[in-house]
């Protein structure tokens, strides 16, 4: 049986550049995929950290298949990796991802775009209110021969954020692509 769980999260407040606890997803007893969040300035960054053999995919991937399927039918689609925000954050620009390898299997008409070892999603953030943030990350984490769905949320607590601090960015997100 699969499992998908989270590991315990400390109560602390975040302050600005510092990365919230692990949410972690399994397979059995085996962690797939593991998700953090910070405040960097004035963008929200999740990382994903993926375990050697697992694989998962872009934020724009169902969009990139449709563009190569040109109006083909398909064997399915991978699902794309989805980030929503609810509580005292507003999405204020366009996602950012690292560059996606492509995974494509163009004989089975088989098209996706993701992730191995390690990805970033960064979007400018405006916030709306204090408190804790809660980012819903949905998708799926893949092997060779076997996929978990993904649906896990980090809490991000705003309620001791120095503004100062949060103003000043120490991220580099000029090697992250647009999402399409």
């Amino acid at each position: 049986m699969a499992l998908i769980g989270a590991m315990t999260l400390c109560d602390r407040p975040a302050r600005a550049g510092d990365w919230t606890p692990a949410v972690e997803v399994r397979h059995d007893e085996t962690l797939s995929i593991s998700y953090q969040a910070k405040l960097d300035g004035p963008n929200l960054v999740v990382r994903a950290t993926i375990e050697p053999g697992w694989h998962t995919f872009a934020m724009d991937n169902q969009v990139r298949a449709e563009e190569k399927l040109a109006g083909k039918p398909s064997l399915g689609i991978d699902r794309p990796t989805k980030i929503t925000l609810t509580g005292g954050l507003q999405v204020a620009g366009p996602w950012l991802q690292t560059a996606p390898l492509e995974f494509s299997k163009p004989e089975l008409r088989w098209f996706s775009w993701g992730f191995e070892r390690q990805a970033l999603f960064a979007a400018r953030v405006r916030r709306t209110a204090s408190g804790t943030v809660r980012i819903g990350i949905r998708g799926q984490a893949c092997t060779e021969t076997v996929c978990r769905n993904i649906d896990v949320t980090i809490p991000l607590s705003l309620a001791k954020l120095n503004k100062e601090a949060a103003t000043a960015a120490d991220l580099a997100l000029k090697d992250l692509v647009q999402v399409r």
